[in-house]
């Protein structure tokens, strides 16, 4: 007699009284699968280390892909050469997703990179396929075992079970500097809010029609009141062709308490609502059909980051302080976004150049962590200038090169020349 298509057996099951946590031991372990996460896991891979890359969410890409960042600031040097400062990653990156047509250079006063979000997603999830690098997604951190000034292992909630993972080295890509807060470290946090942003991609647009930035400004200088607006300036990232923008117009806090953390996308969410309604009113020839097509996880830009070896000075990014030993480097300008309704915009002239240096991504309480992307150690002004994708993929890809320099040993002592000739096409040229 046939079996009926229906036909499954079933078990019982209790979780087992004791059940031990699944271990991983490997080289590298990279807490953060953003931008500079991403960037020190594929270069540790590729050096043959044993890297596991995990994050909190669900999903790869970090910010740049489930915020909705719609763009990769800080890579490009100013006009009139707008040379290009950071490579690895992005070589690779911005070939393959300019063979499909999904970047769009956009070269004013420096080069803004426009992407499609989906297809950068995809390209991370594929590199990271391809390397063998292993993933932990949707896992927090719940406990650290750090003695004798190093970290041994880290602890991992996930809804499949604990995990824990043994490394001989650590980076905090986290963007809040979690790794380094769950082990005990000492961080920084300031003393008012530093606010991020609730992006959105907004579909039904007419690009023809887009208004010029002084018209757009004005506009919404003067209209903020009646729509209810938090933020009194902002932007929308046309990518031609494609009849959507990005929106970044929203302020929204970015506290560091779980309900609150919680909060803050809702608001975010009502915040682009109130922006659509302005546009649509403001702009219709424009906008007069715009919907969201989807709202990223809301955004944050400086939280919390922890207390280096050298915290990075504005003057020292004013005055473009060449670091013995500097990993990175960028012309982005001082962005510091400290108001509820603005902020702060400083720009750099064409030859322009600062770094960021090694010791500030080097807690001195632990000797093989290191701090890359948006919670390394600056002051709030020097921070806002170096967060950005493309220095914070430079120093992912640092950490990865000094952790293969060292091999076990004190991340204090990585030889200076030899990370230098390694990250030559990143600090030279």
């Amino acid at each position: 007699m046939p079996h009926s298509l229906t036909e499954l057996n079933l078990h019982t099951l209790r979780r087992p009284e004791g059940a031990r946590p699944t271990v991983r031991f490997v080289d590298v372990c990279v807490v953060g699968a953003g931008i500079a996460g991403v960037s020190a896991a594929i270069e540790a891979a590729q050096l043959g280390r044993r890297v596991v890359l995990i994050d909190a969410l669900p999903t790869l890409g970090g910010q740049m892909v489930n915020s909705l960042i719609g763009l990769f600031c800080g890579v490009f040097g100013n006009a009139p050469e707008r040379r290009q400062l950071t490579h690895g990653i992005f070589d690779d990156l911005f070939a393959s997703l300019g063979d499909s047509g999904d970047l769009y250079f956009n070269r004013h006063h420096t080069t803004t990179v426009y992407y499609d979000e989906v297809a950068l997603g995809r390209w991370v999830e594929r590199r990271v396929q391809e390397l063998g690098i292993e993933v932990l997604l949707g896992a927090v951190i719940s406990g650290v075992d750090r003695r004798d000034g190093r970290i041994g292992s880290v602890r991992f909630g996930t809804r499949y079970g604990e995990v824990v993972v043994e490394a001989s080295g650590y980076v905090d890509a986290s963007g809040d500097a979690a790794l380094a807060w769950e082990a005990g470290l000492a961080c920084r946090v300031p003393e008012r809010p530093i606010y991020g942003s609730q992006q959105a991609v907004v579909e039904h647009v007419d690009e023809e029609h887009q208004p010029d930035h002084a018209e757009f400004a004005a506009r919404l200088g003067a209209k903020v009141s009646e729509y209810g607006l938090v933020r009194r300036d902002g932007l929308a990232f046309f990518f031609p062709g494609r009849g959507r923008v990005v929106l970044n117009m929203t302020h929204i806090e970015s506290p560091l308490d779980p309900f609150g953390a919680s909060a803050v996308g809702l608001e975010g969410k009502a915040q682009v609502d109130r922006v659509v309604e302005f546009l649509r009113g403001e702009f219709p020839k424009a906008f007069g059909q715009a919907t969201v097509r989807s709202y990223g996880l809301s955004g944050r830009r400086q939280a919390r980051w922890i207390e280096g070896r050298h915290q990075l000075t504005a003057d020292e990014v004013r005055s473009g302080t060449p670091f013995e030993d500097a990993v990175a480097r960028t012309a982005w300008p001082i962005e510091l976004h400290d108001r509820p309704e603005g902020y702060v915009w400083e720009m750099f002239e064409p030859d322009h150049l600062h770094y960021v240096p090694l010791r500030s991504m080097q807690s001195p309480e632990c000797t093989n962590l290191l701090a890359a992307g948006r919670c390394i150690d600056g002051d709030p002004a020097a921070l806002s200038s170096v967060r950005v994708m493309g220095p914070c993929a430079a120093m992912g890809a640092a950490a990865a090169h000094a952790f293969d320099l060292v091999d076990g040993g004190s991340v204090h002592d990585v030889p200076i020349e030899a990370l230098r000739r390694r990250l030559r096409a990143n600090l030279e040229g």
